[in-house]
């Protein structure tokens, strides 16, 4: 992706897009007021040589945004290393189609990191791993065994559902989000203190 520090200013602070979510602006920063995140991540970052720029692409209709862009934005608050815009998705195609997860979907968020002089260090797209594979076989499991699912074909999009499957997929997602907000919060930290590692090892090579 090739951005200049002029395209990477016309993006917002963390705090003014804040300012403009109409959606899940509370059920954010509530979860920002009691998220814990692991001190070894809080360091890494703080002990940083260089302040890294980091583009976030979002919208705050999004569950996944409103789980894991406040880790991002606890990092930066906390380390003083991390200069964040905001770019949402829908009104930027020009950055949202570079980094289609597994070349095909627009998933959000997405984060991409580079060091002072705008050379990419790598990006990280939607939801933690662990998290993704424990939510999907929840999913795989509603879809067996849940009546709410009966005649509906796995893969459907929540859109397409009847509005019974639709809401019990909500309420079962909400509540998984609630029981591994922790450990997400984690992960979330983790990803990303490996995809700077990696990027700024790459780059001393």
């Amino acid at each position: 992706m090739s951005i200049t520090a002029e395209h990477f200013e016309q993006g917002m602070t963390y705090a003014a897009y804040k300012e403009q979510m109409t959606r899940n602006r509370e059920g954010l920063e509530a979860n920002e007021q009691t998220a814990q995140l692991p001190a070894e991540y809080v360091a890494f970052f703080t002990a940083l040589p260089q302040r890294l720029n980091v583009v976030v692409i979002t919208e705050d209709w999004c569950t996944d945004a409103m789980n894991n862009l406040l880790v991002l934005g606890r990092l930066a608050q906390e380390s003083g290393k991390l200069n964040l815009r905001v770019f949402l998705r829908d009104q930027n195609p020009d950055l949202r189609d570079q980094y289609l997860n597994q070349g095909i979907y627009r998933s959000i968020p997405e984060f991409i990191f580079f060091d002072e002089h705008f050379h990419e260090l790598g990006y990280w797209i939607e939801r933690p791993a662990k998290i993704g594979e424990l939510q999907g076989k929840l999913v795989d499991d509603l879809f067996a065994n849940d009546s709410a699912f009966a005649g509906v074909v796995p893969g459907t999009s929540p859109a397409q559902m009847p509005e019974a499957a639709r809401n019990r997929l909500m309420q079962t997602l909400m509540q998984f989000h609630q029981e591994q907000r922790t450990f997400s919060n984690s992960e979330v930290a983790r990803e990303l203190r490996e995809l700077v590692e990696n990027g700024l090892a790459a780059q001393a090579a």
